[in-house]
């Protein structure tokens, strides 16, 4: 891909999201009881918060910070929803008083790493060379 990712789309998408998620956190937290259904449109809700919220960021280090081969669309959206996914999963193990540092550093740390395998694996789009017998007729 050689062109360049502009702001625009992921500018919306995130505005959407930031909108419908901490909209949404707001009115679960204020005018619901902690009953099921409220407790999973939490943390449906909050997932999409984090990751409306990390869009713009990750977007800015990816312009400022360019990789080889630069980052499509499909990347920045999904480090965006990392930050979401890990959010999420604190919260939810929060409920269970599990959240110690070393819980929090060690999701983390899987996280990063399940994101630095697939950015390799992406990268390693190795096509084997064609070699062209030109003496053969």
């Amino acid at each position: 891909m050689d062109e360049k990712l502009h702001f625009k789309p992921f500018g919306l998408s995130a505005l959407a999201l930031i909108i419908i998620g901490w909209g949404g956190l707001y009115f679960v937290i204020t005018m619901t009881l902690p009953l099921v259904w409220s407790r999973w449109g939490f943390f449906a809700l909050l997932l999409m918060a984090l990751t409306g919220t990390a869009l713009p960021i990750v977007y800015f280090l990816h312009q400022r910070f360019p990789a080889e081969p630069p980052a499509e669309a499909n990347v920045i959206i999904r480090q965006a929803l990392w930050v979401g996914v890990y959010g999420a999963t604190l919260a939810w193990l929060q409920l269970g008083r599990l959240v110690t540092l070393y819980v929090i550093l060690g999701l983390a740390g899987g996280l990063i790493a399940a994101e630095y395998f697939i950015r390799i694996r992406e990268k390693a789009n190795r096509r084997p060379p064609v070699i062209h017998d030109d003496n053969a007729s």
